[in-house]
């Protein structure tokens, strides 16, 4: 039966499409669609009329002295926290379990610095972006250049964190997924345009409320699902010896993707550049009515993030430890398998399916057994049992691959990583009527907040780093809000030629962190150096950065390091670099002074 559809439901198969005709007596879901848009309609639409009168460029790009640290901490969380940290870090739990945590290790410590030495200097020069800083601690070749790498950056990440929650709707409703890109994506266009910086910070405090109850209800509800003669620190037990909970890696391999040091030392640059120095971040604490309302907005965060991010990843621990007692899915995108399954060549599918389903049977007897083992507090049985238990792991692991290596000799264009699919597959098939609206309105409101906060910094920058200093720097403050409305609008039609793509990363949540460190080394270097060297130049700096970056691409398309590192190796780079072009040019190229 395709996920979502109830009893009853008729459909229609075709090619790379599924339809369906649901039977009017199909109410079960009434309730999750009324609790979806009444959430999604009442968050939008209180910040389109609380920011009704606000007509200034002051008030619609940076907000104004109304917005305190609490509505910039939440502010700041929801715009990194968007819908693709709640749909793609459990499946990614589910698979690897909990090393990805590793990578938050240094942001407190870059929170901290920027709350130092950043924050003042931004807040005492009155920048709208913070590539103006650049333009005026350098040149406009090197603010433009900085700008540039952030566009860049953003647009496409801005594309990722619309098809995330396309996913669901499709998924849900069986809607064309290019489709459903369009409509979501249209949602969160006409509210971010309507009320610019102050309207997305005063939905996302409720937007992230709506996040914490959600996944809160979710947790609770896996908990309550589990078979009743298994505790919770019995499921920890098991998601242990299944090696999902091992939180910290020491190792010293760079190839190790998620490791103590790549997270503390490759964290803190990536948070550095992030929190310091993306226009999406820096235009949420920019609105605070003084310094000590952005630094208390961004402490928030260091306190809170990690905490947030091992609670996600522990949810999909918990998801991968139910699926230990109730027979998953082979496959997760269950419209692809469904699809399949009726076409010519389907039957192997159906015989791997068949396959896994005996083999379930003795993976649950070998985990009932460890269970056993655990409450007799015996360690020899506890060892015996973790190994066969393991073995069967490995059994249902090659099923699966077996069934993705199917799935592609009948469709080779289909896309077999299906970690995305997991949790949402969870909350559509096992969680209550009304939670799994919830669980929607909860990734959709992430979606509408991270992607609104990255549209409305990419359509800023546009308009006072290239526009404003370029085409008309004389213009009215009505203007420029104009030309911002219709840049945000315009990066929201990028964003969605960007997301048709999306499906083509294996990870959305990797793939936004990977996307993220090619750039952010880069940006980061620049401005540690406007702020600490202040006898280097634009003209050394602006080099060494596009050297620099030229260095990351190379390495990300031929080298096996963990992708945290470039965040390290494109700060360094630009820095010592900069250092040295700055010795052989000439005084003409002499650094201008800027207060600091």
């Amino acid at each position: 039966m395709v996920p979502g559809l109830c009893a009853g439901d008729h459909y229609v198969l075709r090619r790379g499409f599924v339809f369906w005709l649901v039977d009017l007596g199909c109410v079960v879901r009434t309730l999750d669609y009324i609790v979806l848009f009444a959430t999604l309609l009442t968050i939008a639409g209180y910040g389109i009329w609380r920011t009704r009168c606000d007509r200034g460029l002051q008030s619609y790009l940076k907000g104004d002295a109304s917005i305190r640290w609490g509505t910039i901490g939440l502010s700041v969380m929801a715009t990194q926290a968007s819908a693709v940290t709640f749909l793609s870090m459990p499946g990614l739990a589910y698979e690897s379990g909990m090393a990805f945590v590793q990578n938050y290790f240094g942001m407190p410590f870059a929170i901290i610095l920027i709350c130092i030495f950043f924050i003042p200097i931004y807040q005492r020069l009155r920048v709208y972006t913070a590539y103006e800083y650049l333009g005026q601690r350098f040149d406009l070749k090197t603010r433009l250049l900085g700008a540039s790498l952030f566009l860049v950056q953003r647009g496409l990440a801005a594309g990722i964190t619309i098809y995330a929650p396309a996913i669901i709707i499709s998924t849900l409703l069986g809607w064309s997924l290019d489709l459903t890109v369009l409509l979501t994506g249209l949602v969160v266009i006409v509210y971010t345009v309507s009320g610019g910086t102050k309207a997305v910070s005063l939905t996302q405090r409720y937007q992230m409320g709506v996040i914490f109850l959600g996944m809160g209800v979710a947790f609770v509800l896996i908990l309550i699902k589990l078979p009743p003669d298994i505790s919770w620190w019995e499921a920890v037990q098991v998601a242990g010896k299944m090696e999902r909970m091992q939180v910290v890696d020491f190792s010293f391999d760079p190839k190790v993707r998620y490791t103590f040091w790549s997270g503390m030392l490759g964290g803190l640059f990536l948070s550095l550049s992030y929190f310091g120095t993306d226009q999406s971040q820096v235009q949420r604490y920019l609105a605070g009515a003084s310094i000590t309302e952005s630094r208390a907005g961004l402490l928030f965060n260091a306190i809170v993030k990690i905490p947030m991010q091992f609670f996600i990843l522990f949810v999909g621990v918990m998801v991968f430890v139910f699926y230990q007692f109730e027979r998953p899915p082979l496959f997760f995108n269950g419209p692809a398998w469904e699809r399949l399954v009726a076409t010519p060549g389907g039957e192997v599918l159906t015989v791997i399916d068949a396959e896994h389903s005996e083999q379930f049977i003795e993976k649950e007897a070998a985990l009932r057994t460890l269970a056993e083992a655990l409450r007799a507090e015996d360690a020899h049985a506890v060892d015996t049992a973790t190994a066969h238990l393991r073995a069967t792991q490995k059994e249902a692991d090659a099923l699966r691959a077996e069934a993705k290596a199917a799935l592609l000799r009948i469709d080779p264009l289909i896309e077999t990583k299906d970690s995305d699919y997991i949790f949402i597959t969870f909350v559509i098939h096992h969680l209550p009527v009304g939670v799994v609206g919830l669980l929607m309105a909860v990734i959709f409101s992430a979606a509408m907040s991270s992607t609104a906060s990255e549209l409305n910094a990419l359509g800023s920058t546009t308009t006072v780093d290239f526009y404003r200093s370029l085409i008309r720097p004389h213009a009215s403050d009505a203007h420029y809000v104009t030309v911002s409305k219709l840049l945000t609008a315009g990066w929201g039609v990028v964003a969605l030629g960007f997301a048709v793509f999306a499906s083509l990363v294996e990870n959305l949540v990797e793939a936004v962190n990977i996307l993220g460190s090619i750039f952010y080394g880069v940006i980061l270097g620049i401005f540690l150096v406007a702020f600490f060297l202040r006898f280097v130049g634009g003209t050394a700096v602006f080099f060494s950065a596009v050297v620099s970056q030229a260095l990351v691409l190379i390495l990300y398309n031929t080298s096996p390091i963990g992708y945290l590192w470039y965040n390290v190796i494109g700060c360094t780079v630009v820095v010592v670099l900069a250092l040295l072009l700055q010795l052989v040019l000439p005084r003409s190229s002499s650094p201008r002074e800027v207060p600091a």
